[in-house]
């Protein structure tokens, strides 16, 4: 007898009337009828089935801050960096680790089980590094919390940044960040992605740097990154985060940098929501849209997943953890409104992510965690169209987040007393 049984579930990649087997946390079967018994039946009622949300970039230790010391009263970037300077002596690690956690209540409730998070190594104390590390060791037997070090200030420009992020790697952070562009010169931004390239490489880590994040089309930090990733055989452990310099660059060199990009094995993290509020602000119209080619690179064959990047933080007073908003945005913005490009913004919050964090166990097969999210939606594009409704999230075979079906009741005299704005 397996553990559980979903019954009746719709997956992804279009198969109906499909039984999901659970025994042991892992998913033992998937197919139509599945001839077994279970302690506990679901009735998945034809649903979409899908793994869990995963967020590839995301800043938790500043979530849940906004109004900390002050409202980001520009909405820029600069000033958002700013006033978290403003607001790093004022942290508590109590404080830090209370609004993550906070945090993850609404992630697990979203279906997403699964954030990289970058985390400030530019406070000598760092205050945040030991306080994440806590909140990954808490949230483990329901939410997979990967953590880079992240030299906000710049690996150069900010006054013993290196070697607070070699401390940061040594205290058991997973993945080395950067943000060349930050430095003071275009000079010591590519110096910057040496040197952490090469420390990754010595200590056998991935990469993920937030690079180019800006509107000027000389920024091409990018290259060098695909340059020592490849230098450094680190193909398939390197990620650039943002990369909006790319919609400003005339489309020669993008047609030089994509294959360069691709042939480094370096994935790309999109940030929708964030990159089409921060970027632009120095224009007036026309206006660019701010993210990054993200059709162009997976035309290329490079990974693009989406981000979050900040809820109700210094940058950003918005958001809830829901990576189908995310998707959501990112599909107007790209104007990837083609079928299969829909379903590749929903890949970009789901399957990508997972593999450029290298989750071991991801996915509905035999063999699988069975970390599930089901959801009030026939497919994909359903799925992103309403934002679907989590009915219910399991971590490994259990059921952790429950959620009653959206729908509205209606008093109109010969219509449907409800609505749940599905199209079927």
């Amino acid at each position: 007898m397996l553990d559980t049984i979903l019954r009746n579930c719709t997956l992804a990649d279009g198969r109906t009337s499909i039984d999901i087997g659970i025994e042991n946390g892992r998913i033992v079967a998937v197919e139509p009828a599945l001839a077994a018994n279970a302690a506990e039946t679901i009735d998945a009622a034809g649903q979409l089935l899908a793994p869990p949300f995963v967020d590839a970039h995301f800043h938790m230790d500043a979530t849940r801050s906004y109004g900390l010391p002050r409202v980001n009263r520009s909405g820029t970037l600069l000033e958002g960096i700013a006033l978290w300077s403003e607001l790093k002596p004022l942290l508590t690690q109590e404080a830090l680790v209370e609004r993550a956690l906070a945090y993850c209540d609404w992630a697990v409730a979203k279906g997403l089980l699964a954030i990289r998070s970058h985390v400030d190594v530019c406070d000598p104390r760092l205050l945040a590094v030991e306080a994440l590390l806590e909140v990954r060791k808490r949230v483990a037997p329901y939410l997979d919390l990967q953590l880079v070090a992240f030299p906000q200030d710049g690996l150069l420009r900010s006054a013993g940044a290196l070697d607070n992020l070699k401390r940061a790697l040594d205290m058991g952070v997973d993945v080395v960040g950067g943000i060349p562009h930050f430095e003071r010169t275009m000079a010591e931004g590519a110096e910057s992605v040496r040197i952490l390239c090469e420390i990754a490489a010595q200590r056998g880590l991935m990469v993920d740097m937030h690079c180019d994040e800006s509107d000027d089309p000389l920024s091409r930090h990018i290259e060098t990154l695909a340059l020592h990733s490849q230098r450094l055989g680190l193909q398939g452990r390197v990620a650039g985060s943002h990369l909006t310099s790319m919609h400003s660059m005339d489309n020669y060199y993008v047609s030089k940098l994509l294959p360069l990009i691709e042939e480094a094995g370096v994935a790309a993290i999109a940030n929708p929501l964030i990159n089409i509020t921060l970027q632009g602000r120095h224009d007036t119209y026309p206006r660019r849209r701010g993210m990054t080619r993200v059709p162009e690179m997976l035309a290329a064959g490079i990974p693009v997943a989406f981000g979050h990047d900040c809820v109700m933080d210094p940058w950003y007073s918005l958001g809830s953890g829901d990576m189908l908003e995310v998707a959501h945005m990112g599909l107007h913005v790209a104007q990837m409104t083609a079928h299969d490009a829909m379903r590749q913004c929903f890949a970009a919050v789901t399957e990508t992510p997972a593999r450029i964090l290298g989750l071991e166990g991801y996915g509905i097969a035999p063999g699988c965690k069975a970390d599930l999210v089901l959801l009030q939606a026939g497919d994909p594009v359903e799925a992103i169209r309403l934002r679907a409704t989590r009915l219910l999230v399991m971590r490994r075979g259990k059921v952790i987040a429950r959620s009653a079906p959206a729908a509205a009741a209606l008093e109109l005299p010969g219509r449907p007393a409800t609505v749940d704005w599905r199209g079927d």
